[in-house]
């Protein structure tokens, strides 16, 4: 039996039982699917995939696909302060590149903390030898690299990959968070290495060059190249 003002379903007669939902409340499946994705986005800690956003709006994926490009090219039309951006295998909301400066005003108070360029050429040898050992990302930029490896772990941006056969070594390669936040949808959108190079065949020792840079807090970082 309800309550006298039909707020409770039969089991709230009894006690202990959950409201029931409002009088004229939507279901997930009934509410209109541009602002259901909007509200769902605007909450995400990582890129949402399609897939999992259809499942949790109860969609087809096509349908959720089609939305979530129509939202992206309408936030570029408008030219918002935000996109819409298919990034490491999701949709997330990033800050528009032509307002960079006052995102950096906001949040960082004019101070720009990067990575140290030993731990952005590192990275680069990861990104584009992957999966690599510890030695190899060592060879290529000739010096010992364990302390800015550790700094990558920590931050992140790389993680194990197993071990190679011939040396039992530790291999490594870039993470979805790496492609976050550099916004790319995979690693075949990385730039070619080509043009920065002074030849096609350049030496295993060159150290790799032309990879963007992005602003991560490394006020922490205390390691250095031995």
């Amino acid at each position: 039996m309800s309550g006298a003002d039909g707020a409770y379903d039969i089991e709230g007669s009894a006690g202990g039982g959950r409201p029931a939902a409002p009088a004229g409340a939507l279901g997930v499946a009934e509410l209109e699917l541009k602002p259901a994705l909007e509200a769902v986005l605007m909450v995400v800690d990582e890129p949402a995939t399609e897939e999992h956003l259809a499942r949790v709006l109860q969609r087809p994926r096509r349908a959720v696909a089609l939305a979530l490009r129509e939202l992206a090219a309408d936030y570029a039309r408008q030219g918002r302060g935000f996109d819409l951006r298919p990034v490491a295998g999701g949709w997330r909301f990033y800050s528009r590149a032509a307002y960079a400066e006052a995102v950096e005003s906001f949040v960082l108070d004019g101070q720009t903390a990067r990575l140290t360029q030993a731990a952005l050429e590192t990275l680069a040898v990861v990104a584009y030898r992957q999966p690599v050992s510890r030695s190899r990302v060592s060879a290529v930029r000739g010096v010992n690299c364990d302390g800015v490896m550790r700094t990558l772990l920590q931050r992140g941006l790389v993680e194990e990959a197993g071990t190679e056969p011939e040396t039992g070594a530790i291999l490594y390669r870039t993470t979805n968070y790496f492609l976050e936040r550099m916004g790319l949808r995979g690693l075949e959108e990385l730039p070619q290495l080509a043009p920065f190079l002074p030849e096609a065949d350049a030496v295993e020792g060159d150290s790799p060059e032309g990879i963007p840079s992005f602003d991560v807090d490394d006020s922490g970082d205390s390691q250095t190249d031995h």
